[in-house]
């Protein structure tokens, strides 16, 4: 039993790194995509993962599954293709940590996984199934999701959802929120940023979006509000969960290392999404919370992601 499987991107971050003696900018070969981060966080917070997705044979692809494996995380699913490169992100960072991004993937590895390359009993074999959006952008990956979902539903598990909305992997933002909302009815456990309230949903405020959501039959719903932490709402409630404070380095992988703290306290409790109370909820998040603040003071995403050690160490003195 794997305690989350994602399915989705597994990319090259290339994050701005400074200038060159010549003055051009650098830029540092970081690993990332974000449903490869949750998981990473996972693990390094002491769950079994596996990730479904595909990568190219070139020297790229080669040091992402060997970074994924170096991290323990089940690779069954991770197809090597030849036929597509590995998608590549270029990560901009200003003077407060805050990305801007540009993408290579014309079309990138990641959106030719098809569904006859799905690993049917690793998803039947997970207790929480976990998706962003951008396996939907482009076929045949759109169609490999949905089979994804449909199988992973009927095996029973858990279905967690973070559409982490990049526009210029979109033909316009109607397209993307309609293909992002397409998959919502499958979901239990669902995390937007404030900005994809109005492409998620029909409301711009996070409390109004969230409860749309839940109508919808979402168990728990998370905003996140980036500095200031995230709106939590479930059935009997909602609330906001205050952030760290701290002085962040990178921001990227904030959100997904979040989530992988959020889902590592969910599959902890025992619970099923419908049991889970706004207390719970709101505890889920101040743990999530705890593993971003630790992953923003690094650079990169999965090389940022913090131990269980490290985390339980600030939390033991906040305490």
């Amino acid at each position: 039993m794997f305690s989350v499987t994602a399915l989705g991107e597994v990319l090259i971050d290339f994050t701005d790194s400074g200038v060159s003696a010549n003055g051009q900018k650098l830029f540092e070969r970081n690993p990332g995509g974000a449903p490869a981060n949750v998981l990473v966080a996972l693990q390094r917070l002491g769950h079994k993962t596996a990730f479904i997705g595909k990568v190219g044979t070139d020297m790229h692809g080669e040091f992402l599954r060997a970074t994924i494996e170096e991290n323990g995380i089940d690779c069954t699913g991770l197809v090597s293709d030849p036929d597509f490169f590995t998608t590549l992100a270029f990560v901009a960072l200003d003077e407060q940590g805050d990305r801007s991004f540009s993408f290579a993937r014309k079309p990138g590895a990641d959106t030719q996984l098809s569904a006859d390359e799905l690993p049917r009993d690793v998803i039947a074999s997970s207790r929480v199934f976990h998706v962003g959006s951008l396996s939907l952008t482009d076929e045949p990956a759109r169609t490999a999701t949905i089979e994804a979902l449909k199988l992973a539903k009927k095996s029973g598990c858990v279905m967690s959802y973070d559409p982490n909305y990049r526009d210029s992997l979109w033909t316009g933002a109607d397209v993307a929120s309609a293909q992002m909302r397409s998959i919502l009815p499958y979901m239990n456990l669902i995390k937007i940023s404030a900005e994809e309230c109005p492409l998620i949903t029909d409301y711009t405020e996070p409390e109004d979006a969230a409860a749309a959501l839940l109508r919808g039959g979402a168990s728990v719903v998370v905003v996140t509000l980036d500095a200031d932490g995230a709106f939590v709402a479930t059935k009997d409630g909602a609330r906001i969960v205050e952030s760290f404070r701290v002085d962040a380095v990178d921001t990227t992988g904030a959100g997904d290392s979040f989530w992988g703290g959020f889902l590592c306290a969910f599959c902890e409790s025992g619970k099923e999404p419908s049991e889970i109370t706004i207390d719970e909820a709101a505890a889920f998040a101040r743990f999530g919370n705890a593993v971003a603040s630790l992953c923003v003071r690094k650079r990169g995403a999965i090389p940022a992601m913090p131990s269980r050690e490290d985390v339980e160490a600030l939390l033991s003195d906040l305490a």
